[in-house]
């Protein structure tokens, strides 16, 4: 005979407040063995405690719930080990960015501010292909990484047909409004460009167009950007040559070049008007 635990005993065996388990019940997540039709009590067996507890270190993980469902009812082990390894990936992977913000807020209470050297630049129009698109500052790192990768597999083999690296434009609602038109994009040879077949998915060809822009190199991770952004930045309000225009980003060394972040190299370009004596 079956020990019949109530919906109380449950919670304290397992750590899960009655709460939770009454939600779980509604998701079909861990539904009791037994629930009184006349008071609606829920009522457990002795047998759904070790499932109780998997669900709460799970959760202790930081696992959503239909996450933790599709694991719970996967159909064999190698797929809910598939399952277990994608989450324990995407944990790994906000560790290694916790860590990367730790770092950098230490380093910026605890470094003084270096001076940054700047160079003047007119940048003529460039075919490039690109994807544009309207996007979050939250959404950003990852509408990154895969319009990139659209971006590299159309590009395909051909070394003759990029012109200079990887490059974004981001404009200035994206920075005030928390939402703007984002511009990623890899120059090409614009005669070359022309002579390609039907480009896929969202990759178009464009022109970016011509700027005059005060440039600044960034090295390090993408995540203290915004220290080079307030220097460069700080430097332009000082001179009072800044005008509107997205600021861009040329990713001189990056991903594909080396996985240590603290290698990357990016241009931060900011958009000027010429005066005399800023040559670059």
């Amino acid at each position: 005979m079956s020990v019949r635990l109530s919906i109380g005993d449950f919670s304290r065996m397992t750590y899960l407040s009655v709460k939770a388990l009454r939600r779980y019940h509604e998701m079909g997540l861990l539904v009791p063995a037994d629930v009184d039709p006349a008071s609606g009590y829920r009522y457990y067996e002795a047998g759904q405690v070790p499932a109780g507890q998997v669900i709460r270190r799970f959760r202790d993980l930081g696992m959503p719930l239909e996450d933790l469902k599709a694991v719970l009812q996967a159909p064999d082990a190698s797929a809910r080990n598939e399952l277990i390894v994608a989450h324990l990936r995407r944990m790994e992977s906000a560790l290694a960015q916790t860590q990367q913000t730790v770092a950098s807020l230490r380093a910026l209470l605890e470094r003084p501010k270096e001076p940054i050297t700047v160079e003047y630049r007119s940048v003529p129009a460039t075919a490039a292909l690109a994807i544009s698109e309207p996007v979050t500052m939250d959404g950003v790192a990852d509408w990154w990484t895969e319009a990139f990768g659209e971006l590299h597999a159309a590009l395909g083999p051909d070394a003759g047909l990029r012109a200079g690296p990887d490059g974004s434009l981001y404009p200035g609602e994206f920075f005030e409004n928390d939402l703007g038109e984002v511009v990623a994009f890899v120059p090409v040879s614009a005669g070359h460009a022309m002579g390609r077949p039907r480009l896929p998915g969202r990759v178009r060809l464009i022109s970016i167009p011509a700027a005059e822009l005060a440039i600044t190199v960034h090295q390090g991770a993408f995540g203290d950007l915004d220290r080079t952004y307030g220097a460069l930045g700080t430097l332009v309000a000082a001179r009072e040559i800044g005008v509107r225009g997205p600021i861009r980003e040329h990713y001189l060394v990056g991903f594909p070049e080396t996985g240590d972040e603290s290698r990357h190299r990016t241009e931060v370009c900011w958009p000027v008007f010429r005066t005399k004596g800023e040559d670059g």
